[in-house]
C-alpha cells in the first residue's frame, strides 16, 4: 500500500521539485548584490557552447556519412540551453535532458548497419555504429545540471542528477557495444557537476546570511551605542534636575516664614509643593540607580557623585589639554549671561570630546575653542589645523560625533562637523537657551587668548 502510495504520488513531486518550484532569484544588474562577474561569466559560456556545437555535431554525424540537418539543429539546441541555463536553469535542464534523449535516438535510428537483422532489443545497432565517447553531449548536460544546482535546493539536484543519468544507463544496459567506462565516465562528470553546484549555492547562502547577520550586528552595535550616550547624558543631566528640585522643596519650606500671616490655605499649596518636589527627588535617585547600575563598580564614589562641570571648567580643560602639548587657545565672545545648567554641560562635554578627538586623529595639529554668547543661545566652536603626521588608528568604536550630536538634539540645537579648506576639522554646535531666562550679573565681554 505504502509503495503504491508513493508510486501514485511520484508524478506530483516531480512536478512540484523539478518544475513548478521557482529557482534562486540572482539579482539583476545594478540591483544590491548583483554579482559583477555574472557578465563575464555568459560570455565565457557562449564561447563554450559555440566550441561544443562543433564537436557534438561531429559526434551526432556516423562515420563516413555527411552531416546531417538533425545532428546540427539537436547540437546548437544542446549549446542554446546551456547558455539558457543562466537564466532558466529549470528549463534550461529539462530542455538539455530532452535533447539528450532525442539525440541517443538519432544516433541509433541514423546507424549504418552491416547485417539488417542485426537488433538489440528492438533498436538497430552494430560495431560500425560506434561513434567517437560522447565527449560533447556529457560536458553540455553537465553543465545544465552545474547550472541547476547552483539555483535550488540540494534535493532537487539530486533529483535532477538521477534522471540525467537515465538516457546513459539506459544506452549501456540496451546496447552491449558501448563501453561501460564511458558510462563509468558520464555518471561521474554529472556527479562532479551536481555536487559542485551544490557546494556553490551553499558557499553564497552562507555569505548571504553573513553579510545580513553583519549589517543587523551594526544596527544592533549603533542603536545600542546610541542608547548608551543617552543614558550616559541622563545620568550627567541628573544633578542638574536634582538641584532644581531640591531648590523648590526649600523654598517651599520657607515660603511660609517670610509672610507675615499666611493663609491656611497657602501653607497647603506650599507643603503640597515640597512633598511633590520630595516625591520628584526620590523617583529621581531610584531612575539613576537603574542608569548607574552597569557602570557602579567601575566608578569610584568621587567621581559618580562629583557636580557636573560648566563652562567655568573650560580653563581647566584647555590647561589639562595643554599639558599634553596640544596648542589650544580659548576665546569667549559676547555678552556674558547665565545659562542653564543643562546648556552649559552640553558645551563643556561638546568641547571635551572635540579637543580628545583632535589629539587622536590630528597630532601634532593646534585648535582653537570659541565660546559665542548670543541673545538667543550659546553657540560652541572648534576648530583644528590640519596634522603633521599621519593619526596612529585607534581600536574600538569611536561614538564622540553620535554623544555630541545627542546634546545637541536634546536642548533643540544643531551640530555640524566637516573639514576645513585648510585640510583641518571644524565642530560647530548652536544651543538655544530660552529667551525668559533671567540675567543675575552685569553683561560684559570677555576675550582670552593664550
Amino acid at each position: 500500500m505504502r509503495l503504491r502510495a508513493a508510486v501514485r504520488r511520484a508524478p506530483r513531486a516531480l512536478y512540484e521539485e523539478l518544475w513548478a518550484a521557482p529557482a534562486d532569484r540572482v539579482p539583476r544588474m545594478g540591483e544590491p548584490g548583483a554579482p559583477v562577474w555574472r557578465p563575464v561569466f555568459l560570455v565565457v559560456l557562449v564561447i563554450i557552447a559555440v566550441g561544443f556545437t562543433a564537436v557534438r555535431t561531429v559526434e551526432l554525424t556516423p562515420h563516413g556519412a555527411e552531416v546531417s540537418g538533425l545532428a546540427v539543429l539537436v547540437a546548437v539546441a544542446q549549446a542554446a540551453a546551456l547558455v539558457a541555463g543562466m537564466s532558466r536553469p529549470v528549463g534550461a535542464w529539462w530542455a538539455a535532458t530532452a535533447l539528450a534523449v532525442v539525440a541517443i535516438l538519432a544516433t541509433v535510428a541514423t546507424a549504418p548497419l552491416d547485417h539488417p537483422s542485426e537488433w538489440v532489443s528492438g533498436l538497430p545497432l552494430s560495431p560500425r555504429a560506434l561513434y567517437p565517447n560522447p565527449f560533447g553531449g556529457v560536458a553540455l548536460q553537465g553543465g545544465a545540471l552545474f547550472l541547476l544546482a547552483l539555483r535550488v535546493r540540494r534535493r532537487r539536484a539530486v533529483a535532477a542528477l538521477v534522471l540525467s543519468t537515465a538516457p546513459a544507463l539506459f544506452l549501456a544496459l540496451r546496447t552491449p557495444p558501448l563501453p561501460h567506462s564511458g558510462l563509468a565516465a558520464t555518471l561521474l562528470v554529472f556527479a562532479t557537476a551536481t555536487v559542485l553546484g551544490s557546494a556553490l549555492r551553499s558557499l553564497r547562502l552562507a555569505r548571504k546570511d553573513l553579510v545580513v547577520q553583519a549589517e543587523l550586528t551594526t544596527e544592533e552595535r549603533a542603536r545600542r551605542t546610541l542608547l548608551e550616550e543617552r543614558n550616559r547624558i541622563a545620568r550627567e543631566l541628573h544633578d542638574v534636575v536634582a538641584h532644581h528640585m531640591s531648590v523648590i522643596s526649600i523654598q517651599a519650606q520657607v515660603a511660609p516664614h517670610l509672610v507675615e500671616r499666611p493663609t491656611e490655605e497657602l501653607r497647603e499649596n506650599l507643603a503640597g509643593i515640597r512633598e511633590n518636589a520630595l516625591e520628584a527627588l526620590a523617583e529621581l535617585r531610584r531612575v539613576l540607580g537603574v542608569l548607574r547600575s552597569e557602570d557602579a563598580p567601575a566608578q569610584g564614589d568621587d567621581t559618580r557623585h562629583a557636580p557636573q562641570p560648566g563652562l567655568d571648567g573650560l580653563d581647566g580643560l584647555v590647561a589639562t589639554v595643554r599639558s599634553t602639548g596640544l596648542a589650544v587657545a580659548l576665546r569667549t565672545t559676547g555678552e556674558l549671561r547665565p545659562l542653564p545648567p543643562g546648556v552649559e554641560l552640553s558645551a563643556y562635554r561638546i568641547v571635551q570630546e572635540s579637543l580628545s578627538n583632535v589629539m587622536r586623529h590630528a597630532p601634532g595639529a593646534s585648535a582653537e575653542v570659541v565660546i559665542g554668547h548670543r541673545p538667543t543661545g550659546l553657540t560652541v566652536r572648534v576648530v583644528n589645523s590640519p596634522p603633521e603626521r599621519p593619526a596612529t588608528p585607534s581600536p574600538g568604536v569611536r561614538h564622540g560625533l553620535l554623544g555630541m550630536r545627542e546634546r545637541a538634539a536634546m536642548l533643540g540645537g544643531e551640530l555640524a562637523t566637516g573639514p576645513t579648506p585648510e585640510g583641518g576639522w571644524e565642530v560647530t554646535a548652536i544651543l538655544p537657551v530660552d529667551a525668559g531666562t533671567k540675567t543675575a550679573e552685569p553683561n560684559k565681554t570677555t576675550e582670552e587668548v593664550p
